[in-house]
């Protein structure tokens, strides 16, 4: 059965996050540096050669429910902003879904304060400090079909 997983791109703060979300979420986080990579006797494509061999080439966390991937671009010139997207995190109950929102809100653009609604107990949408938008559910609630 395939899976889908968010993929993100950080601009040299990749490992800040990450280490953020495990804290928040918990798991095995797993990190690899650019410095950390083979040698390569092939010279990069143009473009992606890496400035800061700290960055971080590929991350990924694992939890319950799910993981999360991500890595910073090879150099700053590569970053473009997020949009259009925000990753979406479901719990069974209400107050974890609170807590993990609070969680997140350190530093954060809160768009919509976790509250109620018709379809869950708790519901909040935020951009985090590192720019990336979450949407946080708890308790879903059972929304009858329309025909």
């Amino acid at each position: 059965m395939p899976t889908c997983s968010p993929y993100l791109y950080f601009d040299g703060n990749a490992a800040e996050a990450m280490r953020t979300y495990e804290r928040v979420l918990g798991g095995e986080l797993k990190m690899l540096r650019y410095a950390d990579g083979p040698p390569s006797n092939e010279p990069p494509p143009p473009g992606c050669e890496v400035t800061d061999t700290q960055r971080v080439m590929h991350a990924c966390l694992t939890f319950d429910g799910g993981f999360i991937m991500c890595s910073d671009a090879p150099n700053s010139k590569m970053v473009e902003p997020v949009g259009g997207i925000s990753v979406n995190l479901m719990f069974d109950e209400a107050e974890k879904g609170r807590k993990v929102f609070e969680a997140l809100s350190e530093g954060a653009q809160v768009q919509m304060p976790y509250a109620p609604t018709f379809w869950a107990d708790g519901f909040g949408m935020l951009k985090d400090r590192f720019g990336i938008s979450w949407m946080v559910n708890g308790g879903q609630r059972e929304v009858p079909e329309k025909g």
